[in-house]
């Protein structure tokens, strides 16, 4: 749901989501803040399950930061916030700490879990934005079908999904190399 007309940057979205008085998240994309509700007990099952894979795995390896509902944009557009269910950033061991704010960069691996309130159009158009400003790798989780759609960009640059059914995995390649988690445990 689009919130107000005026257009926004990094900035000044900071500035109205700090004054914000609900429990609303909302992204900026091409400047327009989107409001996005509170979604359901399964989505935030799902988040809570894939993350613990995901940063049990990163643990085990040393490989970056797994993080929930944290805001990424891309230095050098400043009219997109977007905050992925989940996320993965590449990191050096001795990284700095977490940023307290929004961090300008995209990550390495984006994952949407779609609820009731999305339609999986806009859960595309993210992905492609994901991918256009630098993210590797976008996991779309359908919780209806128990499935996902992985999206990478090909040689062209062109964004390509392939779907996964609940006998398939969904694979880190290649931001996480050796990650594979079968949806079946996923889901079960």
């Amino acid at each position: 749901m689009l919130v107000q007309q005026r257009l926004y940057d990094v900035d000044s979205f900071w500035q109205f989501v700090c004054e914000a008085d609900d429990d609303t998240r909302y992204e900026l994309i091409d400047g327009e803040i989107i409001a996005m509700p509170p979604p359901g007990e399964q989505h935030g099952y799902l988040i809570v399950r894939l993350s613990m894979f995901l940063a049990l795995y990163v643990s085990e390896n040393n490989s970056g930061r797994v993080t929930a509902d944290s805001g990424f944009y891309p230095k050098y557009d400043r009219s997109i916030v977007l905050s992925p269910d989940i996320s993965f950033r590449r990191l050096d061991p001795a990284a700095e700490p977490a940023s307290q704010s929004w961090v300008p960069v995209m990550p390495d691996l984006a994952v949407e879990i779609k609820s009731p309130s999305n339609t999986l159009a806009e859960l595309r158009r993210k992905a492609a934005i994901y991918l256009r400003h630098g993210t590797q790798l976008v996991w779309i989780v359908l919780p209806g079908s128990k499935s996902a759609e992985v999206c990478r960009l090909d040689a062209s640059g062109e964004m390509r999904t392939e779907a996964i059914g609940l006998d398939g995995s969904l694979s880190g390649e290649p931001a996480l190399p050796g990650f594979e988690l079968p949806l079946s445990k996923l889901f079960a």
